[in-house]
């Protein structure tokens, strides 16, 4: 494990330009200059004279600029900040208002079981048909995701795990909690098949993705100091800790150090996993229950951007060659373009459906089922306009499971 070594300095890009060629937003858009201007050069001028460039709105923070960077610059934590200091002195769309606070919007939209999400889901569909939601800053390139009727940390008290010696510490993120409990559902009943007890802590609160791609460093930053404190607790008891969305787990060892220079992640960035990285570390060590049934189906599967950055390259597709029946297409299409909130803001979502134009083609035109990839939002434009529903390999994982379960 372990992730890159960034470099804080913007004076250590050496202008090569190859962040440039690897920008997704910038093959899309002419609106955007590349993240070698927008970040290390411009912070560089910063320092000099004030800068009041809209152009800090366009970077997506898909992060392809730092994993190509031969000098290990930090670009896409120069854009961010770049962001936040923009929005000193520029007043806020409600678009951002609305799409930074999708864990406090969660919490209000499933406070009442079947009822709330069930209201809160037809009323978007109903705004949005009446221009209500473009009228606050937010486009129609792509549906918004749905609330869930029961939220995860509910269904997981409902229920009853098995007491394991081996003890893992749950991060599920708002998105998992609040839209796609199914998700982490599955992801207890994995490890639970595998001889390991989850563990949910409340006080661990959304990692801090829509609120950054917002522009609001600094309440990034108070969830940042709250979670690295938590989750040092449990990495100090030898407690590792998982993830189902790749965007979280990026935050955890990487973001809050880059933005915000919390020497303290050192303390437990090596026990985070993804949980089919977990899942493949412990098949190495000959641990992983390999009792799975066969599923008939074919999947056509999605390479996150945040999954690429991290470098340890596609557990999941490991762990799908021990379940037999299933056929998997990798369809090598490059960035989603909802990028977290990106493809949902009026202002940007027109570049980010040109960006995902590639995905949905290919996804289109696949023999698949249906589409497979780890990370929410890419799954969310994977369905938008293809005709097909796209899941986190995890649900593959446990249907597996439960069918050589059943006999």
């Amino acid at each position: 494990m372990g992730t890159k070594i960034r470099q804080e300095n913007p004076d250590a890009c050496i202008s090569c330009n190859i962040c440039l060629t690897a920008c997704p937003v910038a093959k899309a858009s002419r609106l955007y200059r590349g993240p070698k201007l927008n970040g290390p050069a411009l912070t560089r001028m910063r320092k000099l004279v004030d800068d009041d460039d809209a152009v800090v709105k366009y970077c997506s923070n898909c992060k392809n600029c730092d994993r190509v960077c031969p000098s290990g610059t930090s670009i896409s934590a120069f854009n961010m900040k770049a962001r936040y200091e923009y929005f000193k002195h520029h007043e806020h769309d409600p678009a951002d208002l609305i799409l930074s606070n999708n864990e406090n919007m969660g919490k209000l939209m499933t406070s009442i079981p079947f009822v709330s999400a069930t209201c809160a889901n037809l009323g978007m569909k109903v705004a949005g048909k009446i221009g209500v939601l473009g009228k606050m800053g937010l486009g129609n390139e792509a549906p918004l995701p749905s609330y869930a009727t029961m939220n995860f940390a509910t269904r997981f008290k409902l229920y009853k795990q098995p007491s394991c010696t081996t003890k893992v510490l749950f991060f599920p993120g708002c998105y998992v909690n609040y839209n796609a409990p199914d998700v982490g559902m599955a992801l207890v009943e994995i490890l639970n098949r595998n001889n390991i007890e989850v563990i949910v802590d409340k006080r661990l609160s959304c990692c801090g993705s829509p609120i950054l791609s917002t522009g609001y460093l600094d309440k990034v930053e108070k969830h940042a100091v709250s979670n690295v404190k938590v989750l040092a607790e449990y990495a100090k008891q030898g407690i590792d800790i998982v993830t189902t969305c790749t965007t979280c787990s990026l935050f955890l060892k990487q973001e809050y150090e880059e933005l915000f220079n919390i020497k303290e992640v050192e303390d437990y960035k090596d026990h985070v996993w993804d949980t089919s990285e977990y899942l493949m570390m412990r098949n190495a060590k000959g641990m992983l229950v390999k009792s799975f049934g066969t599923i008939k189906k074919n999947v056509a599967y999605h390479t996150a951007c945040h999954l690429k950055v991290q470098g340890f390259g596609r557990p999941s597709l490991d762990l799908l060659k021990f379940v037999p029946g299933v056929e998997v297409e990798d369809l090598q299409a490059g960035c989603c373009g909802l990028s977290g909130v990106y493809g949902y803001k009026k202002e940007t979502a027109p570049i980010g459906r040109v960006i995902g134009t590639t995905l949905r083609e290919k996804l289109t035109a696949s023999e698949a089922d249906v589409g497979l990839s780890e990370c929410n939002i890419c799954r969310l434009q994977m369905e938008n306009g293809t005709g097909k529903k796209a899941i986190h390999p995890l649900m593959l994982l446990r249907d597996s499971y439960r069918k050589r379960a059943d006999g």
